[in-house]
């Protein structure tokens, strides 16, 4: 189902953001166009909270960071399941509170709103 109030604010908030010399790419990355595509009313990474990004990009990051290295690596040494689960884990959390802190450094850095007190 589209939002069409959400829609329009989401273009304006992209549009604002690359107003500030971000790349398109950066502003709206491909995982998130996803998540848009699919109807679901996520706001730009630069404008999302710490821990709604890190919670978001490090869930996706680990599970198929996990699932790519069980298939390549870890099942054919024979690793039990659990540790790769933790690995994978572990790796999730890290990858999104770097990915969290380097996005909102960078958002701080060019002045960029949070969503919720942004007004087009």
């Amino acid at each position: 189902m589209a939002d069409p109030a959400f829609d329009t604010r989401l273009q304006q908030a992209l549009a604002f953001i690359e107003s500030k010399g971000v790349r398109r790419s950066t502003a709206a990355p491909p995982l998130y166009r996803l998540f848009w595509k699919m109807g679901l009313k996520v706001p730009p990474p630069l404008m999302a909270g710490f821990f709604s990004i890190a919670l978001l990009m490090g869930s996706f990051f680990g599970v198929f960071w996990g699932l790519v290295m069980w298939l390549l690596i870890w099942n054919r040494t024979h690793m039990p399941s659990a540790i790769a689960a933790l690995l994978a884990l572990m790796a999730g959390v890290l990858f999104g509170l770097i990915m969290a802190a380097v996005l909102r450094m960078q958002a701080r850095g060019k002045r960029i709103p949070v969503w919720k007190e942004f007004s087009p």
